[in-house]
């Protein structure tokens, strides 16, 4: 005889229906959390693992509980559940709200760069991960309980559970993402999780207390939900690829000067009145040295990155024509014409990946500028021996591929591995820097040039913007660090280019 509490078996279809929206939303939370921690500490294999591993734990911790919470009568345990779901969406609601107010404070509290992603991860997205681990082992359980062949009900949980995953993976970064933005698809799995309650109340026979107890709560969801929405935005655009925003550099409105930051760093800066000036050590060689192995204006060139397209927009001032710029996300071209002067009908605009791009073009360049390149975050397909390869094929008689690359100049490991891929390839490669000795600890900024023959000349002054000298370094020093560091060739295969260059640089 069954106790006033207990309830017959739940039909399975509902069950289903709530495995497989509670493990869609989960995905979309782990999806959702490297967007949003990019802008404080940057997008990287390290980002990723830190976040996975995060929401990894966070979902077995809550499989654990989950589990003792199955072995109670299913009523009672779908009331619990319940209750872990009205947390599940408390805690997914305010998740924004928290990274916003603790990011600040962990990184300057934290030094040591892995640490500190950890417990950003873990401050905003554990306690979500946990709260939505929980009913899997409640539900499968609840779908077995009172039913012949149960075997297939786990199956079909299990299988449910799975199907989630896979649609919340694509619905995060096909349609949420793209169309909502980070804040607002927290805010939308927050009410799956509303929902989720509200089910597991109604199939567990939830007293009228519990009932307003529970709307009490999710007033309280609203309410976050509401606080986080009001929050300014931290991206001027969110793109499928970045956060992006323009900081003014220029106390005279007469005279701007803005900087592009893309994620955590600085993607470039232009004057709006000075479009041949460069701002930075890397734009203003990556504009010098291309244009002083040329020595004319008609030559045609390729551009791995847009950013802000200070080089493009320089080089089309100066009257140089052919220009092409393989920049992966729309949005960020888009901002370069809002914020940064850019012309789009002074180059030809591929929003594309930079290698397919190169990969399906026949046409040939006088010029190949590598300027993908910003600190930690290297798209390390870009800088291996096989895409040197490509470069090379793409590559006018007597003509050049230039990139940027930064390197802490206690280690040199980075640089030393380019260089020693590079030889693989071009018989000429060159390391320019600015003329004065490196300090202890610093993160210095290099410009290769790799060709068929040296440069004329092994020094050039360029603005930066006030004039500076930039020098080749000499090829028995560039030999003696290759050899020091013992390089390996970077491949498709193995190229650990964010390891080499070190974990310093991640927080900036």
């Amino acid at each position: 005889m069954q106790t006033p509490r207990e309830i017959s078996p739940v039909p399975l279809w509902i069950l289903i229906f709530l495995q497989a929206g509670i493990s869609a939303s989960s995905l979309v939370v782990e999806i959702v959390a490297g967007r949003m921690i990019a802008p404080y500490v940057g997008m990287s294999l390290y980002t990723w693992t830190a976040i996975i591993a995060v929401v990894l734990a966070g979902f077995s911790a809550g499989h654990w509980w989950g589990g003792r919470i199955a072995a109670r009568e299913t009523g009672h345990a779908l009331r619990l559940t319940g209750w872990t779901m009205v947390a599940a969406a408390c805690a997914t609601a305010g998740a924004t709200v928290l990274l916003r107010s603790v990011s600040g404070p962990v990184l300057e509290t934290i030094a040591q760069p892995l640490a500190a992603i950890l417990a950003l991860s873990a401050i905003a997205f554990f306690l979500p991960s946990l709260f939505a681990g929980v009913p899997a082992p409640v539900l499968t359980v609840a779908a077995m309980r009172g039913r012949p062949q149960s075997e297939r009900a786990l199956g079909a949980m299990f299988a449910a559970g799975a199907l989630g995953a896979i649609a919340g993976t694509l619905l995060a970064g096909f349609l949420f993402v793209p169309w909502l933005g980070s804040v607002r698809t927290l805010l939308v799995i927050a009410a799956v999780y509303a929902l989720a309650a509200v089910l597991c109340f109604w199939l567990g026979r939830a007293s009228r207390d519990e009932h307003v107890v529970a709307s009490a709560a999710l007033g309280i969801a609203v309410l976050i939900g509401a606080g986080a929405l009001s929050l300014p935005a931290v991206c001027d655009r969110e793109s499928s690829y970045y956060c992006i925003r323009t900081v003014s550099l220029s106390a005279d409105p007469q005279q701007p000067v803005h900087l592009m930051v893309v994620d955590h760093l600085a993607h470039g800066v232009s004057g709006g009145e000075a479009p041949r000036t460069m701002y930075t050590d890397h734009a203003a060689l990556l504009d010098a040295l291309p244009r002083m192995r040329m020595a004319r204006s008609d030559f045609t060139s390729f551009h791995i990155g847009g950013g802000s397209y200070s080089v493009p927009r320089a080089w089309a001032d100066r009257g140089i024509t052919g220009i092409t710029v393989a920049e992966i996300d729309p949005e960020v071209t888009a901002q370069a014409v809002d914020d940064f002067w850019f012309d789009p009908a002074s180059a030809t605009v591929l929003h594309r990946d930079a290698r397919m791009a190169l990969r399906d073009s026949r046409q040939i360049f006088d010029v190949i500028v590598g300027d993908a390149f910003t600190d930690i975050a290297v798209p390390e397909h870009l800088v291996t021996l096989e895409f040197f390869r490509l470069v090379s094929d793409r590559l006018a008689p007597g003509g050049v591929f230039a990139m940027n690359l930064i390197d802490n100049v206690d280690r040199m490991q980075a640089l030393a591995a380019v260089m020693v891929t590079l030889r693989e390839v071009f018989p000429s490669v060159e390391v320019w820097t600015e003329a004065r000795p490196p300090m202890p600890g610093e993160r210095r900024i290099f410009v290769l040039l790799a060709s068929e023959e040296d440069s004329p000349v092994s020094a050039v002054d360029a603005a930066a913007p006030d004039p500076k000298r930039f020098q080749v370094l000499h090829p028995a020093f560039l030999d003696d660090v290759i050899r020091q560091k013992q390089a390996r060739i970077l491949t498709d295969d193995h190229a650990p280019l964010g390891y080499l260059m070190g974990l310093e640089p991640l927080i900036d």
